[in-house]
């Protein structure tokens, strides 16, 4: 019904567009053919006005004394002149006419006050003659504008000048305007007499069809209720409904299976972190997983339906390698390409195949290279760190006992040589202050690699930001640094042990004020983005060298002088204690940001409980 509506609307459109377009046209040509006989009419008694100046006392061979005589000549003719006068009071739309000479002169001048005097160059009336319907009602309604029809004047067989009709919009603009209001409003008289015949017509030939088609909706629709099975069935109607009830019935079982499976496989595709695509046997996408569109940079609903050729280019080396494992039925090992968003993907292409060897479809697989290298990367350090742990708590077990007989017959020595001399206790005093200070590093390492019970509560990250940068003046000061701090004015939720958590990010500021020995800026700043807060410890340091990029997050392992290197590694451990991340970028000379990133409180509290479900 709405498309036969629209199409008579649309007829009755094109019909009153195509009349109200040649009206215009018309007038428009109409005008400019009235111009131009006003100029025949001009030039023709001008011709007559001036006669042959050879039979008169004027010297011929003058120019200048020809041009006076004709002037003369025209400027008293009395028919050219009262014609002049009458052009504008006979004809409307005519805004001035005249008669130049081959300077831009005027000789003759609707307004006498102009004779004489040059005549500025205007707009020939022709381009809104060609101009088509827009342009010309743009031309006619936008600024006023004078245009001039004009025809070349010949004198004595000679050019002489120009013959200008001057044609004003205004004066067209109201000539015409009434013709297009009467026209506009019998176009919506007709428009609306056409929609409303036209909703008629079609409700009345098409009523069986609609009903039908709520039917069809009531049987598609997941919370409609059963269709009723009508009580006659001697129709075309009553039979369609009655086959539309036995089919709902069908598509609401249907229905409901396909429902949960979709659910419950949407949910597995929307948490998948690798990018998974399904193929059907003629190779059309069927499944896709969120992950593809970081790796395509195309939405999911773009991508189902399409086929392989119509998603991957030959152009690139990773298009080239899927269509032609498509091509070749073969499957695809693991290889590294990039993407067309630029990033480094692992891309595997497996057939799947019946029991009787037929292959039924195929499933792609994505992997972001970046992220498994930085998985491995963070597996590695653990792993590393785990060791270092096994092995300090060893050496820590092996040590403490000895420091512990140290110490107790250091302390019965002492007693025994109260009556030495002053020399002797110095030096005793020296090796008990170091056997202490022996035991209390090997207690650091004893609670580094020590497992700890966290004390989890809602912090606002800028309020931990804010004590850190506190502890963090006095260095600060000393070392000719100064703290800044870009901090939201909105809160970063984070759920975190506040006491470890200032540690990390202490450890942090700390080696930036010491990476800058001449003074400078550290810049602390945090954000959201998405799910995920974080920090950023910015500083104007010598960066970090790119050799030993791979090792400032091992234990023990340091630069400085007097250094312990725990500091980084602590701060690595407490991140991953709290499900996050730390990482740096560096560049030698221009300093070093380091990046600690922490899941937003609410995000992790969801994370959990969803886990706890699947458990």
């Amino acid at each position: 019904m709405l498309a036969i509506t629209f199409m008579v609307a649309t007829l009755v459109c094109a019909f009153s567009y195509i009349y109200i377009s040649q009206l215009l046209r018309q007038r428009v040509v109409t005008a400019h053919e009235t111009a131009a006989y006003l100029d025949t009419q001009l030039a023709y008694l001008a011709s007559n006005a001036a006669p042959d100046l050879t039979s008169t006392r004027v010297d011929t061979n003058d120019p200048e004394a020809v041009r006076r005589a004709v002037i003369y000549y025209l400027g008293t003719d009395r028919d050219l002149n009262t014609m002049m006068d009458s052009i504008v009071g006979s004809v409307p739309i005519i805004y001035d006419a005249a008669i130049v000479d081959a300077d831009g002169n005027a000789i003759l001048h609707t307004d006498p006050d102009l004779n004489g005097k040059p005549v500025p160059n205007r707009p020939d009336f022709q381009q809104v003659v060609d101009a088509n319907f827009r342009q010309q009602l743009k031309l006619l309604y936008n600024s006023p504008t004078v245009y001039d029809v004009c025809v070349p004047l010949q004198l004595n067989g000679e050019p002489f000048g120009s013959i200008r009709v001057g044609v004003s919009t205004v004066f067209l603009k109201n000539e015409l305007t009434p013709r297009l209001q009467h026209a506009v409003i019998f176009f919506a008289a007709a428009i609306l007499l056409s929609l409303v015949l036209a909703a008629g017509l079609s409700h009345i030939a098409l009523g069986p069809l609609e009903r039908i088609s709520r039917t069809l909706d009531s049987v598609t629709a997941g919370d409609a209720e059963p269709v009723a099975e009508p009580k006659e069935t001697s129709d075309e109607y009553g039979l369609v409904t009655l086959k539309i009830a036995h089919l709902g019935r069908q598509m609401r079982d249907a229905k409901e299976i396909f429902s949960a499976l979709k659910d419950n496989v949407d949910q597995i595709m929307a948490n998948l972190q690798d990018g998974l695509m399904l193929f059907t046997g003629d190779a059309r996408v069927v499944l896709v997983s969120a992950s593809v569109e970081r790796f395509l940079g195309r939405p999911r609903g773009d991508l189902l339906g399409r086929t392989v050729k119509e998603i991957f280019s030959p152009d690139s080396v990773f298009g080239l390698a899927v269509l032609e494992g498509f091509r070749q039925r073969t499957a695809v090992m693991q290889r590294e390409f990039e993407s067309p968003n630029g990033k480094r993907v692992q891309v595997s292409l497996d057939f799947i195949q019946q029991e009787g060897g037929e292959q039924i479809g195929a499933l792609l697989t994505m992997r972001d290279a970046e992220s498994v290298r930085k998985i491995e990367d963070e597996i590695e350090m653990s792993r590393r760190l785990s060791a270092s742990g096994r092995l300090t708590r060893g050496v820590a077990h092996e040590v403490k006992n000895p420091i512990n007989a140290i110490v107790l017959h250091l302390q019965l020595l002492q007693n025994k040589l109260q009556q030495t001399d002053p020399d002797t206790l110095r030096h005793m005093d020296i090796i008990g202050n170091e056997i202490h200070r022996l035991d209390r590093v090997v207690q650091i390492l004893v609670d580094f690699t020590r497992p700890r019970d966290l004390h989890l509560e809602e912090a606002d990250l800028r309020e931990l930001l804010e004590d850190v940068a506190t502890l963090a003046a006095p260095d600060a000061a000393q070392h000719s640094v100064a703290l800044t701090r870009e901090l939201p004015p909105d809160p970063l939720s984070v759920k975190v042990d506040t006491d470890f958590m200032k540690q990390a990010i202490l450890n942090v500021v700390l080696n930036g004020v010491q990476a800058m020995p001449q003074g400078g800026t550290l810049a602390i700043s945090a954000r959201r983005e998405d799910e995920v807060v974080i920090t950023e410890i910015r500083d104007q340091g010598g960066g970090i060298p790119h050799e030993i990029q791979d090792k400032i997050f091992e234990l023990y392992f340091t630069t400085k002088k007097g250094g312990s290197g725990i500091g980084l590694a602590q701060t690595y451990q407490i991140l991953q204690w709290h499900y996050g991340s730390v990482d740096f970028e560096s560049l030698d000379g221009q300093g070093a940001i380091f990046r600690l990133r922490l899941p937003v409180a609410e995000t992790r509290a969801e994370s959990l409980k969803e886990a706890a479900i699947r458990t």
